[in-house]
């Protein structure tokens, strides 16, 4: 199995809940790129507006977001989650939203970009400063809306993230380090990552769990990993 599959694309769909859906573009690969929308309801033109999160774009993509509703912005919530945020904003005549804080970032899209800090524009979904450092370099903001959680990056499904019996796990990289400030005691109904499905039974747990475990089931991860790098 490759890490990161090229070539045609082929949808398959993941995460449909009432106000959004998610699709990886690629199901084959071990990274397993999830890409999210959320419909949000705007009152004032009583239609459903339509943010999509970090998307792999693909043919049928379209479809989905048209079943939400109308495209009203793009984001990039990952520095590393360029992805395909342009081309989508650019179909769509919207542009890519980054957080104000995120830096070189903005210049690497052909589309307009507009930044957000707190809140992302008036959909409800406040923002959490999930990493911002250079050592590694990882600037990550998280969504929240009090029942939906989106975390692009410091927690995964993906077999990858995973330590013994975790739905949810911390990345590799940050196992170490978990983002437990950021990310703990929310009590979220439903968490959607960008790699892998996301959890949507007693998905608080399925987070503190991941948090706690961080540290102690890394050396376990690790093993996993190199076992799986040499066939194993």
């Amino acid at each position: 199995m490759e890490l990161k599959e090229a070539g045609e694309p082929d949808v398959y769909e993941i995460d449909r809940f009432d106000g959004g859906v998610g699709w990886i573009a690629y199901p084959g690969e071990a990274m397993e790129r999830a890409s999210h929308a959320l419909a949000v309801h705007n009152e004032e033109a009583d239609t459903d507006d339509v943010w999509v999160i970090d998307p792999v774009d693909a043919p049928g993509v379209d479809d989905l977001l048209a079943e939400l509703g109308d495209v009203a912005g793009v984001v990039c919530a990952l520095d590393r989650h360029k992805r395909d945020c342009a081309a989508v904003a650019t179909r769509h005549d919207v542009a890519v939203h980054v957080p104000e804080w995120m830096t070189g970032v903005a210049d690497a899209f052909d589309a307009p970009v507009e930044r957000f800090g707190r809140r992302l524009a008036d959909t409800g979904f406040k923002t959490i400063r999930i990493r911002n450092s250079t050592v590694p370099p990882w600037q990550e903001v998280g969504l929240f809306d009090g029942e939906t959680l989106v975390v692009p990056e410091s927690l995964g499904s993906a077999a990858y993230f995973r330590g013994d019996r975790e739905r949810l796990g911390v990345h590799p990289m940050l196992r170490l380090t978990p983002p437990r400030a950021a990310l703990s005691g929310l009590g979220p109904e439903r968490v959607l990552v960008g790699h892998g499905v996301g959890v949507f039974d007693d998905a608080a747990a399925a987070v503190e769990d991941a948090l706690d475990g961080s540290r102690r089931k890394a050396p376990g991860l690790y093993a996993k990993t190199v076992r799986s790098m040499i066939g194993f």
